[in-house]
């Protein structure tokens, strides 16, 4: 018995049972009655099986036709998507993809990086929009951020997340104030300097530092005449030689190859700054999805902040091949 099973063959038995009639089946089709019912005669016959069952109103299936017409959809669900994926391999994506992100690495690295990629793929309508905090994705429309540091809590069981890079911050000063003040040899100095803080969370005034040699967590408490809710303006006070500041390396790279900032106890840093990529949860990715995605995993890849040869990767420089 030969009991193979084609796509007509699950599409016929899902319009029977739809329609709850041979004559409904056939009328869907375009076809005469007598035309489903040599089809389904003839698939009962290959299989053994009584698929359905014939009244005076309606036909019903029968437990096995019930089986086979759950697996059917399926079965057919997946032919659909496999066609729609080869399909999007060879179109050029198109679409709008809203993304959000933080004001400073949004401006200063992830703008010109999509701009690149909009080039790429000029059907697509890309929108960028800086936030100061993490919205709710899903609920205000969006595809994706690109955000620093992990989420954690509630947040994290509702959201895909995929770092696209390492990053650091670190603890910098201006050579003036290194000049006028010293520069530290131990962690434990650090109390007594001008640290400039940022307000962001509850404990501000406790830097949470790893040891490069061994990853160990040292806490310190530092404090000084200055701190502000701002990052951007602690970095103005640190670049006129205000003090000591702990700051990511995408933002400070260009001053520390300028020399305008030295790094202070370069053995220590703080590693919670990674860059994320963050997505609601979806059955399936779109093509331009993960093409931005990608694109941004290899354009960040090498930590392009990182100053190699005396002097960091421009924003907007593309990615050695």
């Amino acid at each position: 018995m030969n009991a193979h099973l084609d796509r007509p063959d699950l599409e016929l038995l899902l319009a029977i049972r739809e329609h709850g009639s041979l004559a409904g089946a056939a009328s869907a089709a375009a076809v005469v009655p007598s035309v489903i019912t040599k089809r389904l005669a003839a698939l009962e016959a290959r299989l053994g099986l009584k698929l359905f069952q014939r009244t005076t109103r309606r036909v019903v299936p029968t437990a096995e036709g019930e089986a086979l017409c759950e697996r059917a959809i399926v079965l057919l669900a997946g032919f659909r998507q496999l066609e729609a994926e080869l399909q999007e391999r060879h179109k050029e994506p198109v679409g709008r993809i809203r993304l959000a992100a933080t004001f400073g690495f949004g401006r200063l690295w992830l703008g010109p990086a999509i701009a690149q990629f909009q080039e790429r793929h000029p059907q697509l309508d890309v929108q960028l929009q800086l936030v100061e905090q993490l919205p709710d994705l899903a609920v205000e429309g969006f595809d994706g951020a690109v955000w620093l540091w992990t989420v954690r809590g509630q947040r994290a069981t509702e959201w895909t997340a995929r770092r696209l890079a390492r990053n650091q911050r670190v603890l910098v000063a201006a050579p003036a104030y290194l000049r006028r003040r010293g520069t530290p040899g131990t962690i434990e100095e650090l109390a007594a300097h001008d640290c400039l803080v940022v307000r962001e969370n509850e404990q501000f005034d406790v830097w949470r530092l790893q040891r490069e040699r061994d990853r160990g967590e040292v806490r310190v408490r530092v404090g000084g005449p200055l701190s502000s809710n701002s990052g951007e303006l602690v970095r103005d006070w640190c670049l006129a030689g205000h003090g000591i500041m702990l700051r990511s390396l995408w933002d400070i790279a260009g001053a520390l190859a300028a020399g305008e900032l030295l790094r202070v106890l370069p053995a220590y840093a703080m590693t919670d700054a990674d860059i994320h990529w963050l997505a609601p949860h979806t059955a399936s990715t779109p093509k331009r999805i993960r093409l931005l995605v990608d694109f941004l995993a290899e354009r960040f890849r090498g930590e392009p902040w990182k100053i190699t040869n005396g002097a960091p990767a421009r924003p907007g420089s593309r990615p050695p091949r």
